[in-house]
Formats: structure tokens, C-alpha cells, sequence
């Protein structure tokens, strides 16, 4: 069944315009709960309450407020807010295009799939592949209901997708996280990390392989109280707490059975292996190194007592 467009506008950039259709692309499927009144079994409604005339104020009689210091509100009414929206277009101006890469995930907010609209079915197709080919992307203005947003259009499958982008002062920078960038590791525990990558990696992110179980197993639940049936919680098994980074890669490398031995570790080491027998060698159970072998020291000999009334 094919899809229902949700919206319609027009690429212009330069003396180029594209007619495009928008088509919803995700459909988040969260679980939603209501809040109920236990006593009668009824949906609770919300109201807005004013707490210094104490009453209850119906939506229609309210006016939005911006707060410009503690309880201090400069008020807008709907129509002085309506003279605040830009132009009300269904036009995405493209400003420029930036190589594919440049553009950090984090900037992303939303999907929407574009589809050609009437007429524009062959320019459609040269912009998605002209960006294929140049491995460029577009930045551009989408100015839908008054409120301008930054989009990106990407090609995707022989088509294009929109997606709409974070403007830079919604975005925080990672310097206000507090982490060291300068951490030494050793050869092994590098060793270890890059094995341990290697035996989860695949050639390709496949979102068919996730399910949401959280989602699965609330909707199991409430069928089964829906049927009447209890529903019993199994009790929460405690995970063993492993704060040893080096401990933690080894543990998951046991799991996936390819945990390297101390003479593999030795021969791909960086650094020079001891050369002395069994000396510094590292134990890879215990991922300490051990000490050095010595020889046990020879007990002295007791000295014989003195005879009773021997020389003084």
C-alpha cells in the first residue's frame, strides 16, 4: 500500500525548482499509560490551576507568558504572536552543500522521507544523484507554519530524505563533560579492547536484529491481565560489579572464547618481552604481572649454647 503524503512544497535552489511531496519516515512506537482514579476506575482529566485566585482557568481564557526573571512575565497574546512567524512557505531554499562527512550526527533531530511531486519526477532524480555522486549534502531553510527550520537533504535509496537539524546553540559542547583525553593504556589492555571489537563487529548495522523487549514485555503483561491472569515479576539477579577495565575485556573475552594466551600477548606486544626465565612474565588469569623468581635464602645454622660454668 503506498503511502499517504502528509504535506507538499518546492526545492529552489538557484533557478531550479523541484516539486516534493513529504512522506512521515519514523513512527515511534512507545508505550503510553493513563493516569486513573483507582476508586472509580475513571480517566483523571488535567486542569490548569491558579494558585492566588485558587480557581481553575479554562485553557481558552489563558495567554502565554515568557518568564524574564523569578515570576516575572512579559505576556503575548495569540494574534501578537502570529505577527512574530516568518513567511508562512512551503519553499526549502537550499543554501549550500557541504561533503556528507562534515555533518556530525548529533546535529541530527528527525526524518522525513521526500518524494517527487508533479512534474518533478526527473529533477528529483538528477539532485539525488548528483549528491550521490559528488558525496554532498544539502543545507537549506524550510520555512513550514511560520517557524523556520534548518534541514538537510541527503539521497537515500536513489531518492532524498529531509532531515531536520539542530541549530548550533541547541547543541552543548562535549567540553562541559569531564573526562582526560590523555590516558595511558598498555600494548595488552589495547590487545585485549581491539580483539574484543573485533568479535562484535559486522560489515553493516542491520535494525532488523533489535526489538524493543521493554515495549514486548508490557503488552504481554497487559494481555495477560486484561485475561485476568496475575502477573509475577521475576526477581532481579545481581551483576557482578567488575571495575577493572582490564578485568572486564578479559571476562568478555572468555565469553566469546578467544581470549589470547600470554605467549600471543608476548609475540604482538610493542614492547620488549623479558628475557629472563619466567621473569616479569604476565598472567593472564590474574592480569598482574608475576614477581620475579629468587632463590630461597639458606637458614643459618644455630649457634651451640655455652656450657654451664664454661668461661666468662
Amino acid at each position: 500500500m503506498a503511502a499517504r503524503s502528509v504535506g507538499s512544497g518546492t526545492i529552489s535552489f538557484g533557478l531550479v525548482s523541484i516539486p516534493i511531496k513529504l512522506y512521515t519516515a519514523t513512527s515511534p512506537q512507545s508505550i503510553g499509560f493513563n493516569f486513573i482514579h483507582p476508586k472509580c476506575g475513571g480517566r483523571v482529566k488535567m486542569q490548569y490551576h491558579c494558585p492566588i485566585d485558587n480557581e481553575v482557568v479554562e485553557r481558552k481564557d489563558l495567554i502565554k507568558g515568557y518568564e524574564i526573571a523569578k515570576d516575572k512575565f512579559v505576556t503575548f497574546t495569540e494574534d501578537e504572536l502570529k505577527a512574530l512567524d516568518g513567511e508562512r512557505s512551503d519553499r526549502l531554499d537550499i543554501v549550500e552543500f557541504v561533503p556528507e562527512g562534515s555533518v556530525d550526527f548529533i546535529y541530527i533531530e528527525n526524518t522525513v522521507f521526500l518524494g517527487p511531486g508533479k512534474g518533478g519526477d526527473r529533477a528529483y532524480a538528477l539532485l539525488s544523484d548528483a549528491m550521490t555522486r559528488t558525496g554532498r549534502v544539502a543545507i537549506g531553510r524550510y520555512g513550514a507554519r511560520g517557524k523556520e527550520q534548518l534541514v538537510m537533504l541527503r539521497p537515500y535509496k536513489g531518492g532524498i530524505v529531509m532531515h531536520q537539524v539542530y541549530y548550533a546553540d541547541e547543541v552543548r559542547s562535549m567540553d562541559d563533560v569531564e573526562y582526560s583525553t590523555n590516558v595511558p593504556f598498555k600494548p595488552v589492555e589495547q590487545e585485549l579492547a581491539d580483539k574484543l571489537i573485533e568479535q562484535l563487529s559486522t560489515d553493516k548495522f542491520s535494525a532488523d536484529k533489535y526489538r524493543d523487549e521493554y515495549r514486548e514485555r508490557v503488552r504481554a503483561a497487559v494481555e495477560q491481565k486484561a485475561a485476568g491472569i496475575e502477573v509475577t515479576v521475576p526477581a532481579e539477579q545481581p551483576q557482578a560489579q567488575i571495575i577493572d577495565l582490564f578485568e572486564a575485556l578479559k571476562r568478555s573475552l572468555q565469553e566469546k572464547g578467544s581470549l589470547p594466551t600470554a605467549t600471543d600477548i608476548a609475540n604482538d606486544s610493542p614492547e620488549p618481552a623479558a628475557v629472563e626465565s619466567n621473569a616479569a612474565v604476565t598472567d593472564i588469569e590474574s592480569a598482574k604481572p608475576l614477581k620475579k623468581a629468587s632463590t630461597p635464602r639458606k637458614a643459618p645454622a644455630p649457634r651451640e649454647k655455652k656450657a654451664a660454668g664454661g668461661e666468662g
